[in-house]
């Protein structure tokens, strides 16, 4: 266990002990239910209460005991802290958890590189004359990337950035004690849906977090559930873009009116305006109560996700264009870069935090 680590749960261990002996917070959020479930806490169950935490921040507004008191209790600072740590310690394959550290690098690094090996070796293939040529026919996109190579590296990239995220949520589960025969237990999985689907412990009983300040707001929820729902709506465009290439044989770009252009096109623009969002409040919010660390991570998966989408409105609109090749490019680059990340960005927490309110469905039902 590195020394960073040592200091954050020693300090997670102070602030959960104080508000664990207080309870005022107690129907805040998932973490103080459980956590009244025990008198004391082991590290492993301090790296599950951090996953758990949605960093509403209504604890630390409502702390009697927050800066200035002499106790300087922060405890979504300190939850924020063991929760980044979290993911390095759980990232799989193991040689990649360093590039958690300086995340905004990274994954911006990964992108571009992805973007340019795509155009580079478009026009390489091509030439330049091909690949700002307006094509109009079914197919065109293979005229730039080859059918072929599209299949092999999506499908390459997709199932390592899934596998990377099925044994990071292994490692998870075994590392925070939870009990193996709970991990897919239906019942939990169902309470854990309706949670995550409807960000309930972002709802504040309908008055909301406390996001980007000190009073009540909805507005961080809304913009979560825009790039939720949206991307949900792109995945729905791409899955039947591909049926009705591979069954079909109706080969991409399609009309405005079809189906993967209408889901895809309003999943788009849910997204850009969701991540957008985000980035807004991250950029307005109170910095207290918040892990400088973790502000290239948070910033460069909403910038990924704002891109790609983008990228995505752009090559619709231009598909029958000369700017169709670069924008195809640009797309696919933002797209494989997203997926070889998945266990090694932000997009992780995604995972982490659904097995966590997996777990919080079975201690609560059992806790009854």
């Amino acid at each position: 266990m590195s020394e960073v680590m040592k200091e954050i749960l020693k300090e997670a261990h102070r602030t959960t002990t104080i508000c664990n002996a207080c309870r005022y917070c107690e129907g805040f959020c998932a973490v103080f239910p459980v956590m009244e479930l025990r008198r004391t806490f082991t590290d492993q169950e301090l790296k599950y209460f951090a996953n758990l935490c949605h960093n509403c921040r209504g604890c630390y507004y409502a702390c009697q005991y927050a800066p200035p008191h002499e106790f300087d209790l922060n405890y979504p600072e300190v939850m924020a802290k063991l929760r980044r740590q979290t993911y390095e310690e759980f990232a799989w394959p193991k040689f990649l958890a360093p590039a958690l550290r300086n995340n905004g690098l990274y994954v911006f690094g990964v992108s571009l590189i992805f973007v340019l090996l795509f155009i580079l070796g478009s026009l390489a293939a091509n030439g330049s004359e091909a690949f700002f040529t307006a094509y109009t026919s079914a197919g065109s996109f293979y005229e730039i990337i080859p059918y072929g190579m599209m299949l092999v590296l999506f499908s390459a990239a997709f199932l390592f950035g899934l596998v990377s995220l099925f044994m990071g949520v292994k490692t998870f589960w075994k590392e925070t004690d939870a009990k193996p025969g709970e991990m897919w237990r239906l019942a939990n999985h169902i309470q854990a849906i309706r949670d995550a689907a409807t960000l309930r412990y972002l709802d504040g009983n309908g008055e909301g977090c406390n996001y980007p300040d000190d009073r009540f707001s909805t507005i961080r929820r809304t913009y979560h559930h825009l790039t939720f729902y949206g991307f949900l709506a792109c995945l729905v465009s791409t899955s039947i873009a591909f049926i009705y290439d591979h069954i079909f044989g109706w080969p991409a770009p399609y009309e405005f009116f079809s189906l993967p252009v209408l889901f895809g096109t309003g999943g788009g623009l849910a997204m850009c305006a969701g991540t957008a969002g985000l980035m807004y409040l991250k950029c307005r919010m109170d910095r207290r109560p918040y892990d400088e660390m973790s502000v290239g991570m948070d910033l460069s998966f909403s910038m990924l996700l704002f891109l790609i989408c983008l990228s995505g409105l752009l090559l619709m609109l231009c598909h029958t264009t000369a700017l169709m090749g670069l924008l195809l490019c640009v797309h696919l680059g933002l797209v494989l870069g997203l997926f070889v990340t998945f266990a090694t960005s932000k997009f992780a927490h995604i995972a982490y935090r659904y097995f966590a309110l997996v777990r919080n469905a079975y201690e609560m039902r059992d806790s009854n």
